[in-house]
């Protein structure tokens, strides 16, 4: 993988050799090492300490869904306006037969998130963290990236598919010109945004991408998510694993497992803003 003089080792050769953790670890030396005009494989000799590669960027995430929906229909149920139609401000979201909930889950992964993208010198802001009743809007939440110019936005959901279908998938925008939507200037920057998230995150889960859509990709396209038609900046969806298939229930539910999820979309982020590009996926999705 290269950004500009920026070297990393390859993705599919370390895979073969090393667990994947191992594999982030040293993607994120080697991001933290070497600057984009770096000669590769020298360090900075003149810096004392080692650089922090997201140092002046800003990055939203997106925790899906909240907790307190579910006590507050009539706010979540009100319409709002995502430029090509209306739809509910916000859900409830979906959880395992066992009962463990969407929004915690989003929760908890963005918390584990915003520690690894801080400690690498990034701004952090999440759209909610536990200290609202309900929400916010999906309007508001598309505002505050946009209000924020953030160099990325990242919405972390879980499924609620049918219990056969396993795996995940990143959402893109599509384009959407309509209202108050105009996603023509963010889809190229959000596509590659999402190849290396999803090309991080099953190096780092060893999740498959998702059996029931996107052909086999790990990729779909849509129009109706106003998180995306609103976002004036690179903007992607992540539906983590299915809550509803057991064996995708288990690995959501399990801290170490959203540890190493974590990770791994820290890393796709990180890839993205350093202007690498994994390569290792395949760049085709499907229209949802």
């Amino acid at each position: 993988m290269r950004a500009g003089s920026l070297t990393v080792v390859s993705v599919v050769s370390v895979v073969s050799a090393v667990t994947a953790l191992s594999v982030l670890t040293a993607a994120f030396t080697a991001l933290a090492v070497l600057g984009p005009s770096a000669p590769r494989g020298q360090a900075s000799a003149a810096a004392p300490r080692r650089a922090l590669p997201l140092a002046g960027r800003t990055v939203v995430l997106d925790p899906g869904h909240n907790p307190g929906n579910a006590s507050h229909p009539a706010e979540i149920n009100q319409l709002v306006d995502v430029g090509n139609g209306r739809k509910a401000c916000n859900t409830t979201g979906t959880s395992t037969d066992a009962g463990y909930t969407e929004a915690e889950f989003t929760l908890d992964l963005a918390r584990r998130v915003r520690l690894l993208l801080a400690a690498e010198g990034a701004r952090v802001i999440l759209t909610q963290d536990g200290d609202r009743p309900w929400g916010p809007c999906v309007t508001e939440r598309a505002a505050i990236g946009n209000q924020a110019h953030a160099d990325a936005v990242v919405a972390l959901h879980a499924d609620g598919a049918t219990p056969e279908g396993h795996g995940f998938h990143v959402i893109l925008p599509a384009e959407v010109v309509a209202g108050a939507a105009d996603t023509r200037p963010i889809v190229g920057p959000s596509r590659r945004l999402g190849l290396n998230l999803r090309d991080a995150y099953t190096l780092a889960t060893g999740e498959p991408f998702a059996t029931y859509l996107g052909g086999g990709t790990g990729l779909m396209v849509r129009s109706d998510l106003g998180g995306l038609n609103l976002s004036q900046v690179p903007a992607v969806f992540i539906e983590c694993g299915n809550m509803r298939n057991a064996a995708d229930a288990a690995r959501l539910s399990t801290p170490a497992w959203r540890e190493m999820a974590a990770h791994g979309v820290a890393l796709g982020i990180t890839l993205f803003l350093s202007g690498t590009e994994t390569g290792i996926g395949g760049d085709t999705g499907s229209e949802g």
